[in-house]
């Protein structure tokens, strides 16, 4: 068998054990906070903290890709190491230009490079990497590991609460109009990842009422199935401590015994959405 890496990029939200344990390479990408630029992901570089300050005094904030070049490198250096062929699994390509740029370098890489677009943001992105990785430890081929990552992402439901859509409408993610009429009404958006793309789901009025339509839209799409659940938030730990919770409860014969994970939104999602983001990952576990 050919001798196959993993990569994906640092949206993913992988913990670094994960990381280490899967042998995954994790390509950063950017937050531009005034006129400073920060790698998401390693040490010294954008932090959850960083952005959530920055927003809050309306420090321009803004992300960028990693560029072909940038995909060529790490795919090249994976090469000289031996790597055979590649797999690359990232953002969906509605969200961020990052699979774009692992196309275009895989054209020219000296491994076999298959690009695999999640159509799916953070802790979804993250599974799929993850099944992927346990097929190629299991002896899979790369096709077989794609197939994975992308059963995997497609039957995970990526829901989150935002308390403004102006952070979204800034970055080009919503449309100026759907900012504003959720301003002017006071309400707090519910929404998804439907195919890569955000798509509105819900409008409540209060941020309790948001908690409480999350759990239940959780629980709506794990079914009958076994899942792992994540909860992830931008500067919302209690509400975040309480999503867990109620998950925990109520999904506990879905869960067998597993957690609920729960963490801080990386530096590069947290700058689209901002401080008080609420999100849970439902994946149900396919064979």
């Amino acid at each position: 068998m050919p001798r196959i890496a993993i990569v994906t990029d640092s949206t993913a939200s992988l913990p670094a054990e994960l990381v280490a344990k899967h042998d995954i390479v994790v390509v950063p990408l950017q937050v531009v906070i005034g006129a400073k630029v920060y790698d998401e992901g390693v040490e010294g570089g954008a932090t959850p903290d960083l952005v959530a300050e920055a927003l809050r005094e309306w420090t321009p904030v803004s992300t960028s890709r990693p560029g072909p070049a940038t995909m060529l490198e790490v795919y090249d250096g994976l090469a000289a190491d031996g790597v055979e062929e590649i797999l690359s699994v990232h953002i969906s390509g509605e969200m961020s230009g990052t699979f774009e740029s692992a196309q275009v370098a895989g054209r020219e890489a000296k491994a076999k490079v298959l690009p695999v677009d999640s159509r799916q943001v953070g802790y979804a992105t993250g599974y799929a990497v993850l099944d992927a990785a346990e097929v190629v430890a299991g002896g899979g081929s790369l096709d077989d590991a794609a197939a994975a990552a992308r059963r995997r992402a497609s039957a995970a439901t990526s829901l989150f609460y935002v308390d403004t859509l102006e952070y979204l409408r800034r970055g080009g993610r919503i449309g100026a109009a759907a900012a504003v009429l959720g301003s002017a009404l006071a309400v707090k958006p519910l929404l998804r990842i439907d195919d890569g793309r955000i798509a509105t789901l819900e409008k409540v009025r209060t941020s309790s009422r948001a908690l409480t339509r999350l759990a239940d839209l959780a629980v709506a799409a794990a079914g009958e199935s076994q899942v792992e659940v994540s909860v992830a938030h931008l500067a919302n730990p209690t509400a975040a401590e309480q999503l867990v919770e109620r998950l925990t409860e109520r999904l506990a014969d879905n869960l067998s015994g597993r957690e609920v994970g729960c963490g801080e939104l990386g530096a590069v999602l947290g700058a689209h959405v901002g401080p008080g983001m609420l999100a849970t990952c439902v994946a149900p576990i396919v064979g």
